[in-house]
């Protein structure tokens, strides 16, 4: 439905990683209507959605059969909370469907309704199992730098963004933050593949062996980090990160919520990687993100010290109204369902191929200095014309990556500007086709941006 209110100004609404200033007097893209792979705004404009909203459409947009069973489960019950002994069976089905995917050995699950949450709340999950399990003093939480977890005050500390962290001035006093991963950019001259991880384990050791290993909990990492600007960690990573891991009784909890669901190739991005860890958050293509919906998926040795905490207590003092909400988890299931009749993993394998070549082909623009590639994800790292290095820290978020997120707009595809690169992360259901013409775009938009810049 089309909006009435074109000449509306922005007086009321805050929106969320944008200029709040600026939006008082620029109208925001306001986007009535999607189909497939595309998103149309007021006037009709249709959009190649790059990102797949927020990395988490996978479906695309307006598919009809979660449409169906979001309206069944609204007509035969719309809200019930999963708590005090009581539950819905579309709740019960949908822990055990996670649990038969689930790459950890006697899987247990909850629910919560975002990405944010379900990290937030393993980490409470994790302190209370270590209070009843007599370590009580084991609660710091170790990331990477330029990771993201979501958006809590908790998550926000955890994030590796020190910018972050002074503008909203949050606790860090429990957090660890190790370096990034990401070959072979991040590799020193002659090093290899092998050596980089060996040297990346050591300094995850030296960093809870500083910190103390009896005050550390948990090791939270995404499989490939999004957010952080695409970065791969070199062969072998989470097999030596994990071996240091259990050497000091330290959790790895396994951050799935863009990677999970086909996105690497695999069905978890765990498996892509050969992951081996204690716990996983998903969340966003759990429900292709038709309703808000995250889960938490816990090992079977893990669970198990929470229900001791809970038998000494006498219950599990956590729950929250809309966590399990029987609509979401309907089309979650319904997700799910779709993903293995269309066989959606197979099917991103089978496109994987093409959307490298898209990838690689940018290279030669004079605008990139180069791309990545992971699975249904791509990063394309930005320069100036003539430099053979990325763009430098001045030309970070509104700098050349916004000038190509607005010259996008105008071609038609709205892509994610991060640092001094664009991450691209398209439905699943994308063929062969829509990929080239996602890529027709994202160029045209590369070349209004080095035509309009003055001559160096």
């Amino acid at each position: 439905m089309a909006s009435t209110k074109l000449n509306y100004r922005n007086d009321t609404l805050m929106l969320g990683f944008s200029d709040l200033k600026r939006l008082r007097s620029e109208r925001p893209l306001v986007l009535t209507g999607g189909r497939g792979i595309r998103v149309f705004d007021e006037r009709g404009r249709d959009y190649i959605e790059a990102v797949s909203s927020f990395y988490c459409v996978a479906l695309g947009y307006s598919n009809e059969e979660l449409i169906e069973a979001a309206i069944a489960q609204m007509r035969a019950l719309p809200i019930y909370p999963s708590a005090i002994d009581r539950t819905v069976p579309a709740v019960m089905d949908l822990a055990e469907k996670l649990a038969a995917l689930s790459p950890m050995p006697q899987t247990h699950v909850t629910f919560a309704t975002t990405g944010s949450e379900a990290n937030d709340h393993l980490i409470k999950f994790i302190w209370y199992a270590n209070g009843f399990s007599g370590e009580p003093r084991r609660r710091k939480i170790i990331s990477r730098w330029s990771s993201y977890h979501g958006s809590t005050i908790q998550l926000t500390a955890l994030g590796g963004g020190s910018d972050l962290h002074r503008s909203f001035a949050v606790p860090t006093d429990e957090c660890l933050y190790v370096s990034h991963p990401n070959w072979p950019g991040g590799a020193e001259p002659g090093e290899s593949e092998a050596a980089y991880g060996d040297r990346l384990a050591a300094e995850l050791r030296s960093v809870i062996e500083q910190a103390g290993p009896e005050t550390v909990a948990a090791f939270f990492a995404e499989p490939v980090s999004v957010s952080a600007g695409m970065y791969v960690p070199p062969a072998g990573y989470f097999t030596k990160m994990k071996a240091v891991l259990d050497a000091y009784g330290i959790l790895l909890v396994a951050d799935e919520v863009v990677t999970g669901f086909g996105r690497t190739g695999q069905f978890w991005g765990t498996q892509t990687l050969d992951i081996k860890p204690d716990c996983m958050t998903s969340s966003k293509a759990l429900s292709s993100a038709y309703q808000p919906i995250s889960a938490i998926l816990m090992s079977g040795d893990f669970y198990d010290r929470l229900e001791r905490g809970s038998t000494e207590k006498g219950w599990f003092a956590h729950g929250g109204t809309y966590h399990a909400h029987p609509v979401a988890a309907a089309v979650a299931l319904k997700t799910i369902e779709i993903y293995e009749r269309r066989n959606l993993v197979a099917h991103v394998r089978a496109i994987m191929p093409a959307w490298a070549r898209g990838l690689a082909a940018l290279k030669d623009h004079p605008l990139v200095a180069e791309t990545r590639c992971f699975g249904l994800l791509g990063a394309v790292q930005l320069k100036l014309p003539g430099d053979g290095e990325a763009a430098p820290a001045s030309l970070r978020i509104g700098g050349l990556p916004a000038q190509v997120y607005q010259a996008g707009l105008e071609a038609g595809i709205i892509v994610r500007p991060l640092a001094n690169c664009l991450v691209l992360s398209p439905p699943l259901i994308i063929t062969i086709e829509e990929i080239g013409e996602l890529f027709e775009r994202l160029t045209r938009a590369l070349d209004q941006v080095l035509k309009d810049m003055p001559a160096r």
